[in-house]
C-alpha cells in the first residue's frame, strides 16, 4: 500500500505568518496554563509578553475566541475560557476512542523514508522541555501526534484530534517540569518513533493508551505528586 507522507511533514516547511505564529504560541499557552483559566488578557500585555504588537494579538485571540479558548471582554481584553474536570474526562474519553487506534493503524504504513523527520518532531518536545519551554512543548506535542495520525489518511478524523487536543487543558505540566518528570513524559516520544520503526503496531497502541492516561491522571488536574 502506498500511503503519503504526513500533511504536517510536508507542511514543515512552509512559512507562517506572524498571525499564525501568534495564534499558535497563544493557543499553547492556553494549553499549558500559562495563560490561566478565568483571568483577562489585554492585546497590549499579551503583546509585550510574547515580543509582538497588539494587532497580531488581537487578531489570533478573535481566532481563538472561535475555538471556544477566550471569550472577548470589550473594552478589557480577553478572558481566558475555564473546563470542568467533567468535561476533561469526557474529551480523555474520547482520545482514548481515536487515538491508539489510529496509530495502530498507522505504524504498518508509514515510510521509512519518514521515520527520520518524525525523530525530529520528538526531539523538538524533548528539547522544549530541556529549555524549559512550556508553550513550546505544547506546539511540539501537537505537531508530532498529529503527524503520526496524519498517516491513517482520514483528514477529518486529525481535524477532531487536533480540536480534542486543543480543548484539553495541561495545567500540571509547570509541576511536572520543576519535579523533573516532565523529561520522562517526553522521552516517551522517542519510545514510541522505536516501536514505530520496529513496527509494533500492538505495543504502539499500549503506550498511546497510557500517555493519555497521563494526560488525564496528572497534567490537566494540575496535581503534583508527592
Amino acid at each position: 500500500m502506498n500511503v503519503p507522507s504526513s500533511p504536517n511533514l510536508r507542511s514543515l516547511g512552509q512559512r507562517e505568518t506572524l498571525r499564525e505564529r501568534v495564534r499558535d504560541a497563544l493557543r499553547a499557552a492556553v494549553i499549558s496554563g500559562e495563560l490561566e483559566p478565568g483571568a483577562v488578557y489585554s492585546a497590549p500585555t499579551l503583546g509585550a509578553r510574547f515580543g509582538v504588537s497588539s494587532t497580531p494579538v488581537r487578531e489570533a485571540m478573535l481566532d481563538l475566541a472561535k475555538e471556544g479558548l477566550v471569550v472577548a471582554q470589550p473594552n478589557k481584553g480577553f478572558r481566558i475560557t475555564e473546563v470542568s474536570e467533567q468535561d476533561l474526562d469526557n474529551l480523555a474519553a474520547v482520545r482514548l476512542l481515536i487515538e491508539p487506534p489510529t496509530v495502530r493503524a498507522c505504524v504498518p504504513v508509514i515510510p521509512e523514508a519518514d521515520f527520520a523527520a518524525l525523530r525530529e518532531l520528538a526531539q523538538a518536545i524533548v528539547d522544549a522541555v530541556d529549555r524549559g519551554d512550556l508553550v513550546g512543548y505544547v506546539r511540539a506535542d501537537h505537531v508530532f501526534h498529529l503527524a503520526l495520525l496524519g498517516y491513517s489518511g482520514n483528514r477529518h478524523l486529525v481535524d477532531v484530534v487536533s480540536d480534542l487536543r486543543t480543548r484539553t487543558r495541561l495545567l500540571g505540566l509547570a509541576p511536572l517540569l520543576r519535579s523533573g518528570r516532565l523529561s520522562t513524559s517526553a522521552a516517551e516520544h522517542h519510545a514510541l518513533m522505536d516501536l514505530v520503526e520496529a513496527r509494533d503496531a500492538p505495543a504502539a497502541e499500549e503506550l498511546m493508551l497510557r500517555h493519555i492516561g497521563h494526560v488525564r491522571g496528572l497534567w490537566a488536574s494540575g496535581a503534583e505528586e508527592s
